[in-house]
């Protein structure tokens, strides 16, 4: 059994690369249609997308070493309460255990980071 409390999670995408991969197919696939939406209200979606898709991918990490659940993209959400907003994680499933996350998200020049803490509540 895993004692684990709290977990991070980081991912860092390189957006000239991420360009190429955001596909209709990837969209649908990857994000839900609230995130969609958020990043298509900017001129540069680009970079809403790859910053949601870094966020995505640091909650999966900090999760998955607390949970061994499958989680799909669809499933972890990443909604903010007004633009440029603070970060919030939504779960669309009903995990055997509960997590509170802590999400911040960063760009700077070519480069999306994010980064979440994970707490097994």
């Amino acid at each position: 059994m895993n004692s684990q409390k709290f977990a991070v999670g980081n991912d860092l995408v390189f957006i000239p690369d991420f360009k190429q991969s955001l596909t209709p197919l990837f969209q649908n696939k990857v994000y839900t249609a609230a995130e969609i939406a958020y990043c298509d209200r900017f001129e540069d979606s680009l970079l809403r997308y790859a910053s949601t898709w870094a966020a995505k991918e640091a909650v999966y990490k900090a999760i998955k070493q607390l949970d061994r659940a499958t989680l799909s993209w669809k499933k972890i959400e990443i909604t903010r309460e007004k633009i440029g907003g603070r970060p919030h994680v939504i779960f669309h499933h009903n995990p055997a255990n509960p997590f509170q996350v802590s999400l911040t998200l960063s760009h700077d020049g070519d480069y999306a980071w994010a980064i979440a803490i994970a707490e097994l509540i």
